[in-house]
């Protein structure tokens, strides 16, 4: 099976002046043809007339007439007339009883040393012209006939007199040459008008395209713009001057611009929503963190007291005291999100993300001793500018959340590598993996796995989200890529100075 390869569309202006070249070449196609049959009726009519006026001259008057005694025609040779003031290569034949007894044509006589007389002589034909000859219809209309050899064209008529019946011609080789002149010469002003049309076309087109283009780089603009999330700063608009509703173009470039302000609106209002809802999750997270904390001391001290509590009492304060941190580090991070979304600024620096890797490895091992947990480090530092300790928070979760969500025994590998231009780090585990349908929506916030990779240790839902926010916060990218037996979370930042390195590993049990 072949595969049908799609041809590259035409342009606009690639269109427009294909267009008007092929209409002028069809209606110069009408001209030069109707032209060319007006000038070949002329030329043959004219033929016509000679071929009648030596035919009146071979023939003589009419039978009725007869022939005077003094009759010069009489007695005298019957194709002689060629030999006289007509053109050269005029034919003529002599019919008697219907066959064709002799013919012969006129040609210019030459002397031996290539000069001429100035007077015509007769020359013969050979069999085969007289064989054409004598198959031309004897209806005493004009015909064409194409003779052998290197007489060619001739318009030939019959005719009959007081001399006898003859058939007279004249050559078309005036004719032809005329209208193969003709010809020529009207391709040549065709070629030349339609390549000079197709330049002419080209220029004017494109300066009447001229204002289309310009809508469409306001377009282009604005599809560039990060329209999906913050604040929009939307002031793109079609010049007045491509905007004039009189015109088709300006009609496009008006709807351009009335489009342009309605999206403006929406996106202003959505920011305007966002807004109120990250400063209310900002304010609601600042505010609740008093009160949880209020009620993690009293349960605490309450629990620690010299009071004799039953153990239901015991476990319930127990129980408050749990989920108040859990509420506690559920508040702390809106609080953090609410904060990167408001656009607060980061402490920059220098930071080394080898010492980063190893202290987070180092926590996660500690929380999760029942998971097999490993390092691959560079031989060399790995810089980055960057929030140090936001950067920690980013592996905490990608490591906490490796832990959380997988069986004991996983093995988890935290890689830090260096590409050209960036730093980055791998958190790889051989857990049951991600389910495809889940993979777009995994750093989302309050995002739900499976069973396999559900919320069952304390777990808010906004590790991830955290981890997106802070890595985007920094110029970089996170991404997952996850199948059974292998799901890798790669965090990808700007490299600084010195940050190409070689890579050593370091397995720690």
């Amino acid at each position: 099976m072949f595969r049908r390869v799609r041809r590259r569309p035409w342009s606009l202006r690639t269109r427009l002046v294909v267009s008007a070249v092929a209409l002028i070449a069809v209606v110069a196609a009408v001209i030069g043809t109707v032209t060319t049959i007006a000038f070949r009726s002329y030329l043959y009519d004219r033929a016509d007339e000679q071929v009648r006026t030596v035919s009146d001259r071979a023939a003589g008057p009419p039978v009725a007439t007869g022939l005077g005694p003094d009759d010069p025609g009489r007695g005298q040779d019957p194709l002689g007339f060629v030999e006289g003031p007509v053109p050269t290569g005029t034919l003529g034949a002599v019919l008697v009883d219907g066959r064709l007894t002799s013919a012969g044509y006129s040609a210019e006589a030459e002397t031996e040393n290539g000069g001429l007389y100035g007077r015509n002589v007769r020359t013969e034909l050979d069999a085969a012209q007289r064989a054409a000859l004598a198959a031309v219809p004897r209806d005493g209309e004009p015909h064409t006939v194409d003779l052998p050899g290197r007489l060619g064209s001739y318009r030939v008529e019959y005719a009959e007199g007081s001399r006898g019946t003859f058939l007279t011609g004249i050559p078309l080789t005036e004719v032809e040459d005329a209208l193969s002149t003709l010809v020529v010469v009207e391709l040549s002003v065709t070629g030349a008008g339609l390549v000079a049309a197709s330049l002419a076309g080209t220029v004017l087109v494109g300066v009447a395209l001229r204002p289309l283009r310009r809508v469409a780089a306001i377009a282009g603009q604005v599809a560039k713009l990060p329209l999906h999330s913050g604040e929009v700063a939307l002031h793109q608009r079609v010049p007045e001057a491509e905007a004039d509703p009189r015109t088709e173009v300006g009609q496009v470039g008006a709807a351009i611009n009335r489009m342009l302000d309605h999206v403006h609106s929406a996106l202003d209002a959505r920011q305007q929503s966002e807004t109120r809802v990250r400063r209310f999750v900002a304010d609601a997270s600042h505010e609740l963190r008093t009160p949880l904390a209020s009620i993690r001391g009293y349960a605490e001290l309450t629990r620690r007291g010299g009071e004799e509590c039953g153990p239901d009492t015991r476990h319930a304060l127990g129980r408050i005291e749990s989920e108040a941190v859990r509420m506690t580090g559920l508040v702390e991070d809106l609080l953090l999100l609410a904060r990167l979304d408001a656009g607060r600024p980061l402490s920059y620096g220098s930071t080394d993300l080898v010492p980063l890797v190893v202290d987070a490895v180092s926590d996660a091992r500690a929380a999760g001793p029942e998971h097999h947990w490993r390092l691959e480090l560079p031989s060399e530092r790995a810089l980055v500018r960057a929030d140090g300790a936001r950067l920690q928070q980013v592996l905490v979760n990608l490591l906490a959340n490796a832990r959380t969500h997988t069986p004991p025994g996983t093995k988890v590998t935290a890689r830090v590598r260096a590409e050209p231009g960036a730093a980055l780090v791998d958190v790889e585990d051989d857990g049951p993996g991600i389910l495809p349908e889940l993979l777009p929506s995994v750093f989302e916030r309050f995002a739900r796995g499976d069973a396999s990779r559900s919320r069952h240790a304390g777990s808010t839902g906004l590790g991830l989200a955290i981890v997106r926010a802070v890595v985007l916060a920094h110029g970089g990218e996170v991404t997952v890529t996850s199948a059974p037996g292998r799901t890798v979370f790669t965090v990808r930042l700007p490299a600084g100075t010195d940050s190409q390195a070689g890579h050593r590993r370091i397995t720690q049990p």
